[in-house]
Order: structure tokens, then sequence, then C-alpha cells
């Protein structure tokens, strides 16, 4: 299809002839109409279930300039290759700092003849508000956000680039979007609509369950135990796979060991050079490598299919990060097994990881440099200030995320408060996103040491409905007796169930997420995930709805 072809009314033609598919896969069709429509769309579907093709087969129907808003330059490349690749699609270009000044310009030519066009770029390159403003007068059809949870603070991979978004599509003239991402729970989903500024959503859920993984939890007592596990595992088990670490130490040294079993194995993580990352990435999709062993860095865009078991080596900090690297195992849908190794003592180390210290002075320094001289760039910040740029980028982040500035033309003062003020609410939304994390590490704590089926705590916390006992996973080897224990404490008749809603005397309105023979798991929208003994409904702390429990 090109830029003078018709495009075809029908997704069944424009898949086949234009994209070289003969089926879609399920939940494709479904969020491809309604984007098609105009209608706000959030689509979450699991690791290969296939949202490119979503967007590329919606983005066609629609015409015009289809605006992709993609976090990675590497996955951004991915994408204009698969679509250069497809029989007839219209063309993909990419907005940003790796491509060249001749490729920038041929972009903008066709942007500016108004498509059909894909244009993939990261939304730090909407902070240009000449960017903004040209792509508005060519006519955005359809704004795309993919890996959409970024935009959430509840989100695993939280960007505050992302929260710009919502403005920046009313300075598009209000496209309708589509957000996409593989794992989202009920809070995540959520927030990306509040963020984006959705309304009338129509929301796609699909994939969520993906029965042919089993899911393993292994408790140790002792880190040298677990670690002897792991390898042994990795050295073993059916490949292709992935291991999972907490640092970039441990990629190499488990690597190194894992490596001695015979198989090719690679150390990744985000320390290493770019080209170093991307010979890993070809050579992992080549075939050329066995296992993989990584930090949280191996993520988004890394595409396998025949990949027959994950391991982790450590707790992640959430379950949205923990399912979304488990879904990169079995997409050929044949069998595949996922094992968490579990050291409570994990949990601690994943804590420090979210703890952020933000000097009051620097807060300081930086506010007044803002306030003195409006629309400066980040760069130009960290120069007057004789501060590194990564600092000065943070620092901008945590105001841009405590609603102080704006970084549409460079960065803007919004609230005028005292330099004293701005450093308090920073550290007001520091805590915040602290209490947010440790919620979240209980939630990954609960599912380590449930008796219930795994998969069940999966997909209750991800608002998905499926049996209680999944017959694939551990829990579910020893069905029977806990079965009976959920029987003899009366589960079947608790006086909560999921989706619940309930009011807190402390921490306000709730959504029950899970529940257990004696407690319940609630989502606070101000606290995060609690655990809530049955016993607190005796004393009147909860209420449901209007009335007391």
């Amino acid at each position: 299809m090109s830029s003078t072809r018709t495009v075809p009314a029908s997704v069944d033609t424009i898949a086949r002839e234009g994209f070289g598919w003969d089926s879609l896969l399920p939940g494709q069709r479904e969020a491809i109409e309604s984007a098609t429509a105009g209608r706000d769309t959030l689509l979450v579907l699991a690791t290969g279930g296939g949202k490119s093709a979503v967007y590329q087969i919606a983005g066609a129907r629609r015409g015009g300039i289809v605006l992709v808003v993609s976090p990675l330059v590497a996955l951004q490349a991915d994408q204009i290759a698969s679509i250069a690749a497809a029989p007839a699609a219209p063309p993909a270009v990419a907005l940003n700092s790796a491509i060249s000044a001749a490729e920038t310009a041929r972009a903008w030519e066709l942007i500016d003849e108004g498509g059909p066009v894909y244009v993939l770029l990261a939304p730090e390159q909407l902070g240009h508000a000449d960017t903004v403003a040209r792509l508005a007068a060519a006519g955005v059809t359809l704004l795309v956000v993919d890996e959409a949870h970024c935009v959430s603070s509840w989100g695993h991979d939280f960007r505050p680039d992302y929260l710009r978004l919502a403005d920046v599509r009313r300075e598009l003239g209000g496209p309708p979007v589509l957000a996409m991402t593989a794992t989202a729970s009920e809070p995540v989903r959520a927030e990306i609509i509040d963020k984006l500024s959705m309304t009338d959503v129509d929301v796609q859920v699909h994939g969520v369950d993906r029965p042919e993984i089993r899911l393993v939890v292994d408790r140790h007592e002792s880190e040298a135990h677990k670690r002897a596990a792991v390898i042994e595992e990795a050295r073993t088990w059916t490949a292709p796979g992935l291991v999972y670490v907490a640092t970039r130490k441990e990629t190499e040294s488990y690597a190194e060991e894992i490596a001695t079993g015979g198989r090719r194995v690679a150390a990744y993580h985000a320390g290493m050079k770019a080209a170093d990352r991307r010979s890993i990435q070809d050579r992992w999709r080549d075939g050329e490598l066995d296992i993989v062993v990584a930090t949280s860095a191996f993520g988004m865009g890394i595409d396998r299919a025949d990949v027959r078991f994950v391991l982790h080596a450590t707790v992640t900090e959430s379950l949205d990060a923990y399912y979304q690297e488990i879904g990169r195992a079995g997409r050929d849908g044949e069998p595949a097994t996922t094992a968490l190794h579990y050291h409570a003592k994990d949990l601690g180390l994943r804590r420090f990881f979210t703890r952020r210290s933000v000097r009051p002075a620097d807060i300081r320094a930086l506010w007044t440099a803002i306030r003195k001289r409006p629309g400066r760039r980040t760069v130009e910040l960290a120069q007057a200030l004789d501060m590194p740029q990564r600092t000065v980028t943070r620092l901008v982040n945590d105001l841009v995320d405590a609603g102080l500035v704006d970084t549409a033309d460079g960065v803007r003062v919004v609230q005028k408060v005292s330099a004293q003020a701005a450093a308090r609410a920073v550290r007001e939304t520091l805590d915040a996103r602290e209490r947010v994390a440790d919620s979240r590490l209980a939630m990954m704590r609960s599912y380590a040491e449930t008796s219930q089926c795994r998969r069940r705590v999966l997909l209750d916390y991800f608002g998905v409905e499926g049996a209680r006992w999944c017959e694939n996973c551990d829990r579910c080897e020893q069905r029977d007796a806990a079965a009976a224990a959920a029987r003899d404490a009366g589960i079947d008749d608790a006086p909560l169930a999921v989706d619940q809603r309930v009011e807190h005397g402390e921490w306000g309105a709730g959504t029950v997420t899970g529940v257990e023979p004696d407690r319940a798991t609630i989502y606070f929208e101000s606290e995060g995930y609690k655990v809530v003994s049955f016993a607190a409904l005796d004393t009147g702390v909860l209420r449901l709805g209007d009335a007391l429990v």
C-alpha cells in the first residue's frame, strides 16, 4: 500500500495483502475495530500476542499520520524493519537522535505529505514544541502509546516523560488513543486511562492466562543453596532459556558458572555498550545462544517464540514485572516452565533498590534556577548548576511528577511555590512512591508464599476470571491437601469476593483483589495493596459500599 493506494476497508484484506497475515490472533480484531472507529482503546495483550499488528492494521485503515510512542530506539528500529518487510504496508519512519540528518529530512517529507505513514518516536521527542506543532499541522489520525504501563506510577517501568502525553494529545487536536501493554493490573489500567485523559474507553484484556506455562516457586533458606539450584536448572533444563538476576555483577558471575556446563551463555545488563547489547539481542533471536542471564533490562522488544524456561534468581519488584518476564516463555504455545527461586531476604534487596535519597539543597537550587530563567533545557540547567546532566534530568522528572513544572517548551514552573515547598513536595512524592513499591513487593511475597493455586493469584491480581485450580503449578500438585484446608477454613463462604468495593476507616476506598482462607488482599487508592484479616471485618473498620460489614 503506497501513499497513493486506497486503503482497503476490510481488516482481513489489510492483514493479508498489506502484511502477509492470513489470520488474526485472539484479541487483535476487537482492538483493531475499536481503534479504527476512533474510540479510545486500551489493549492488554500478553507478550507475543501481536500488539504491533493491532496498531499497524488500525493505522492502515485510518490512514494519515499514525504516531507511535515507543520508549526504546532499538524497539523502534525493530518495528520499522518489520513494517518495511511487509508486502504492501504504508511506510514507517523514526524521529530520534540515532538517525541521520538526511533520514530526518526524508521522514518529515513523508509526514508533511500527510501520509499514510507510521511515525515512531520516544516520548522525549514530544517535549519539543516545534515537533508537536509540525505533527499537528500534518494531522495525526491515531496516537499509539506502546508500553503504556510506563505512564503509571503503579506500573513496573514508570517513566515521567509519559506523563506529558495527555497534553501532547490535546496539542495534536485530540486524536483517538490506542494504548497497549503486555500486563496491567486493574490499578495500572485505571491510571493509564486517567493519565492519558482517555474517555469512553474500550478496554480489551486478552491472553493474560498462559496455561502452557508451568508456575513453580522454590523457597531457599540460604543464598548459596538458591544459587546452586538456579545454576543446576539452567545447565540441565531444555534450552533455550532466560535467567533473571538482580544486579549487573550477578549477570556475569551466573553466566560464567552456567557456561561451564557446556551451554552457550551471554550476560546482559544496561551498563553494557549499546553495540554489545544489540549483538546479544541479535544472537539470541538467531538461535546462537542457549541462555541469556540478564537484569530486567533484557525486556521490551526481545522476541523469540521457543523459550522453554525462565528462571528468576530473585524476586522482581512487582507481579506486573514478573508476569511480563515469564511471559517470554512458551510463546509458540508449547509447554514451558518458570521457576522463582525465593529467599525472603531478597525482598530487602529489592526494597533497597526502590529507595532514593534526594538532597533538599539540590532541589532548592534547581528550583531557583528554573524560576530565574524559565524555558532552559536540562543540559543548560546542568551547566548552570555544575551538576551531572543525569542528576538534573532525574530531579526535573521528580518535579514533573510532583506537578510543579512542565517540560513542553523547556523547563517551566506551573506552580509558584517557594524552594522549600518544592523540596517538600518532591520528598512527599518520593515517599508515596516508596509506599507503592513496598505494596507491590508485598504482592510478590504473597505470590511466593501462597498456599493457593499460583495462577489463580496472578489472574486475581490482573482481574481475569479463571479456574480455582490450574493443574499446572506446584501448588496444584498439592491440590487435595490445599483444597481440604480451604474448605475447612470456609473460603467458599468468605465474607469478601474478588472485585468487591470496600471502604476502610484509615485507607479509604479499595477493591478486593484476592481472597485466601482467613484474609483478603485489597488495593486502596491511597496506600496500595494491603492484606486485611477477616477478623477486622467484625470491628467495623471496613465498609461494604455505604453499609458497615
